[in-house]
């Protein structure tokens, strides 16, 4: 081999080594400005959790979030997603990590060294908080990335337009998050004006727009979006997209996996163009405003598996639409349309299925009795991938089938309000994996069978509002350790545990009003530490509520022990500190006595006291003001005495205050002007005196009922009393001493001019006291009838029984809503205006007992819902107008007016007889006058006719005249002869 010759050795070793050098140099400056790149994005971040507290050092490659390119140290990828965004089903960190430190989120400005990374890929910013800024302008220019998410930053304004020069992006997610803005609705603060700049994403595969405003875009989004031929999955969710979904000229979605256009306005039938994408693998069009019928073809859609159209208005044959193939089809939500028919037995040939939700529609009939068979599917089961069933609200009648009890890995079961008869069957043991049962609501009867207490994965238990009857023991709850909620009141089950028995369950819901588990109160609630809402309403226990009661849980938030035979007192202790969350608290129609512990002040959470139809007695406290959040405060119907406390005055959401039926006295304090807010006052029946202040009228503006009857109010009804009542339903002033006229303002109630429909206004109701219902007893038709559920219906003004004068208002005729008017037993004088007539809702008028005169308006025929009219005890005259539906009313409406007469009084008006003779003489002009006369006159005629129509006729032609009479003179003649011949025989017989 020939030697290399030394100088060439030489060169080639100086070019190595700059060659070497150079390219460390270059490699250590792209480092270096990756680095800075980074440290300058870290620099505009705010991290208050120390996220970043990894960005330090040389090793970028090594930092939180960073992904390098192996052998160049190119940062490819940046995920700084928040690992706990705030969202319902992402849970948030456990506190033995983060401890108090909820909210990892990064927030300030996204700085443009980004730009630097020449090599990036793959960048993550979802869920931090960004807020008040745009989407960064540069991120247009990072032309290399291929996936890029921005989804929930709190970013703001335009997407910008840029964002089309990523032609390597294959993932974008720019979903913005909600933001409530007004009375409307939620709206996005990210938004599209021009969509056209998407045609340059070629290599697009995954789009999420969801929550931002693509109202601007009109329809021309399906056009640009059918470019994308690599298109796998769109996300269109809560875009405000509208009016119809397009059809495509030409349908492009070759690979279009997922398309997600729900929560959106499309008012328009299905798009069936959907029908010819093959590669459809999931479907939600849920929450819009579809229309028409489902179509068929979309149970032989080959790769479908979830498809939702939830909350649209879409008709069609559930027994039609479930005969399909549906050959993979996982989810099936149908829910909230008009869906009529009764369900096929083909649907145990859903192998696949897992969730199926037909709720609100209008199905009927039975379930399917008869399956045929379950071969069909590979495990030889039924439906054996099935993990909720949703059939509930609908009218599915019939026995519950025993084949539901094979659904082996069924978890959740909702067939609550329908019309499902029978007993339950015991195959509901078999339920292993059950977390969910809602059978409310529909008419069940006989027991709950024993095996239900094998169902140990129990979480939900709902049998309320049913027939259901026979004995609770604890062989239905022994295996229940996971039951959390159970309902089963408005039933007719009787408990019998033992006294000693420890529940395997922990409750946090336990509803069993109307059941029988008196007459001790259960001890096993002793056991129940986690125990928010307890409702024993209707129990039958007779006994003293124990002391431990008030300290079984400080999570309870709902006690409901009304309507039982509870005695003893309440608790002196400061409950406060045992119940800080209690909200709800109801004692109402027990025998409980004492008197109301100034502790009651501490509990500060209470939103809803109700103790009425006791036997409280002694003072309201004054601390109830500490009850901050109060909305209802019901002492009514007991024996307290004593003033009402100035205190009240401090209660600012009060709306509903009950103290009728006590033995209240003194005046109404002026510190209640304060309870804006109030929409009941009721202080009937009770000692109270003064007068009616004014301010009653100015302040409470909301006010629906008024109810001071009973008392000793006195003085003037002043007219600013109600002037400002505009919501008033409800005015009872009577049983007072009341003087002055009615005021004019009265025509200002409102509320009570307009004709309201069933259901409009709903009193019950407000709020978190949504179990309190509202009663009002109205003293009508002689009857007391107490209103609940109906209490929308009642618009009522009595003032009877005082000492008010003058006339009759006239306004009053112009509160179109009245149904129960009273103002009898005062001194009312004038008359009753025909305008009266208007008051078409009228169902009952009480006038008796004034110093009213003159007529009965005829007009008040016209009054067809007036069921009770009393008008005695007055000085009416005339005549009764006993015509249309004043004929329906007795005498006793009418008697002691001594001027009154006419039917149905027995007391006739004087001109009666010489009106009934007029009026003879008239009929008989009317029906035989006439007609007798020209009876005559045609006889007259005719008679005349007969006989000088012929003698004109003969004296017309002498040669007739001979003719006629020699005839004549014939016939004689032949009638003589005839006689005399039968008289010679009849003669000849007798000899």
């Amino acid at each position: 081999m020939e030697r290399i010759p030394v100088f060439i050795l030489v060169i080639l070793y100086f070019i190595s080594t700059e060659v070497a050098c150079n390219g460390y140099t270059h490699i250590n400056n792209n480092v270096q400005s990756e680095r800075r790149a980074l440290i300058d994005f870290k620099s505009g971040l705010t991290d208050p959790n120390n996220r970043l507290s990894s960005w330090k050092g040389n090793n970028y490659c090594y930092w939180h979030g960073i992904g390098c390119e192996n052998g160049t140290g190119f940062v490819v990828s940046i995920n700084l997603r928040n690992p706990y965004p705030i969202e319902n089903d992402i849970p948030y960190p456990p506190e033995n990590e983060y401890g108090n430190q909820i909210y990892m989120n990064l927030s300030g400005v996204i700085s443009p060294s980004l730009i630097k990374l020449k090599y990036l890929k793959y960048l993550d910013l979802s869920f931090n908080s960004f807020k008040v800024i745009p989407i960064p302008q540069f991120f247009g220019s990072m032309k290399n990335l291929i996936y890029l998410n921005l989804s929930h930053c709190g970013f703001i304004g335009e997407i910008p337009s840029n964002l089309g020069n990523l032609s390597n992006l294959q993932y974008l997610d720019f979903s913005s998050k909600y933001t409530y803005h007004n009375d409307f609705g939620y709206s996005s603060d990210l938004f599209i004006k021009n969509i056209e700049w998407m045609t340059s994403l070629v290599s697009l595969k995954h789009l999420s727009a969801n929550n931002v405003n693509f109202s601007m875009v009109g329809s021309q989004w399906i056009e640009v979006l059918n470019k994308l031929p690599m298109l796998i999955e769109l996300h269109l969710d809560n875009c405000n997209l509208f009016r119809s979904i397009p059809s495509p000229s030409f349908v492009n979605f070759t690979s279009l996996s997922v398309i997600v256009i729900s929560s959106n306005e499309f008012n328009s039938t299905f798009p069936e163009w959907l029908l010819n994408v093959s590669s459809l693998v999931s479907i939600d069009m849920s929450l819009n405003i579809l229309h028409g019928r489902i179509p068929l073809g979309l149970g032989e859609l080959p790769n479908l598996q979830h498809l939702d159209l939830y909350g649209n208005y879409l008709e069609g044959s559930i027994s039609q639409l479930l005969r399909k193939s549906w050959k993979k089809i996982e989810f099936l939500n149908l829910c909230e349309n008009d869906l009529h028919g009764s369900i096929p037995s083909s649907i145990e040939n859903f192998c696949n299925l897992q969730y199926l939700d037909l709720s609100y529609n209008n199905l009927n009939g039975s379930l399917p009795d008869i399956i045929n068979g379950t071969e069909t599917c590979n495990s030889k089961s039924l439906l054996p991938n099935l993990r909720e069933l949703h059939l509930q609200h609908n009218q599915l009648m019939g026995k519950l089938s025993n084949w539901l009890g094979e659904l082996k890995h069924l978890e959740v079961l909702y067939l609550y309000d329908n019309q499902l008869q029978g007993s339950i069957p015991s195959s509901i043991g078999n339920f292993c994996n059950l977390r969910y049962l809602d059978l409310s609501d529909n008419q069940l009867q006989g027991s709950i069978p024993n095996l239900i207490g094998n169902l140990s994965n129990l979480y939900y238990l709902n049998l309320r509002n049913n027939r259901l009857s026979g004995t609770l023991t604890e062989q239905q709850f022994w295996k229940l350790s996971n039951l959390e909620y159970l309902y089963i009141d408005s039933n007719s089950f009787r408990l019998d545990v033992s006294s000693n028995w420890t529940p395997p369950f922990q409750l946090n819901y336990l509803v069993m009003g109307s059941c029988h588990i008196g007459p001790a109160f259960p001890a096993w609630l002793l056991s129940q530490k986690y125990l928010m809402h307890l409702d024993l309403s209707n129990a039958s226990i007779s006994s003293s509520i124990p002391n431990w009661f008030w300290n079984i849980s400080s999570n309870l938030e709902y006690v409901i022990l009304s309507h039982n035979q509870l005695q003893g007192h309440l608790p002196n202790s400061n409950i406060g500190e045992f119940l800080p969350n209690l909200h709800f608290l109801s004692l109402s129609g027990n025998l409980i006595t004492g008197t109301i512990p100034n502790s009651i002040g501490h509990l500060s959470s209470l939103e809803v006291i109700d103790f009425s139809s006791n036997n409280l007695t002694g003072s309201i406290p004054s601390t109830i003001y500490n009850c901050s959040h109060l909305m209802v405060l019901d002492l009514g119907n007991n024996s307290l005495f004593g003033r009402i406390p100035k205190s009240l005055g401090q209660l600012q959401l009060l709306k509903l205050l009950h103290l009728n039926r006590n033995k209240l006295s003194g005046e109404i304090p002026s510190s209640l002007q304060n309870l804006t807010s109030l929409d009941v006052l009721d202080l009937s029946y009770n000692n109270l005196s003064g007068q009616i202040l004014a301010w009653i009228g100015t302040t409470f503006a909301n006010l629906v009922i008024l109810n001071l009857r009973s008392n000793m109010f006195s003085g003037r009804l002043l007219p600013s009393l109600l002037s400002n009542l505009s919501s008033l339903h409800v005015l009872d002033l009577a049983q007072n001493d009341m003087t002055g006229e009615i005021p004019v303002t009265l025509v200002e109630l409102k509320a009570m001019t307009q004709e309201r429909d069933m259901g409009i206004y709903s009193l019950y109701g407000n709020g978190s006291s949504y179990q309190y219902e509202e009663r009002l007893i109205v003293i009508t038709k002689g009857l007391i009838l107490e209103y609940t559920k109906a209490l929308s219906l009642v618009v009522s003004i009595d003032l009877s029984d005082n000492n008010l004068s003058g006339e009759f208002p006239k306004g009053m005729t112009k509160l179109f809503g009245l149904v129960f008017l009273n103002l009898s037993m005062n001194h009312i004088t004038g008359q009753i205006p025909e305008s009266i007539s208007k008051l078409h809702q009228l169902s009952s008028l009480d006038l008796s007992s004034n110093n009213l005169f003159g007529s009965i308006p005829s007009s008040m025929s016209s009054l067809s819902f007036l069921g009770y009219l009393n008008l005695s005890n007055n000085n009416f005259s005339g005549k009764i107008p006993f015509i249309g539906h004043m004929s329906t009313f007795t005498d006793s409406a009418f008697t002691r007016n001594p001027n009154l007469c006419g039917a149905p009084l027995v007391i006739k008006c004087q001109d009666e007889d010489l009106d009934k003779r007029q009026n003879a003489f008239v009929e008989d002009k009317i029906d035989g006058g006439y007609i007798d006369q020209w009876f005559y006159l045609s006889i007259g005629l005719g008679f005349a006719m007969g006989i000088l129509g012929p003698y004109f006729v003969l004296a017309m032609k002498r040669s007739w005249c001979d003719a006629y009479f020699d005839f004549v003179d014939k016939i004689v003649k032949w009638l003589v002869f005839r006689r005399r011949v039968t008289y010679a025989r009849n003669h000849a017989q007798r000899q």
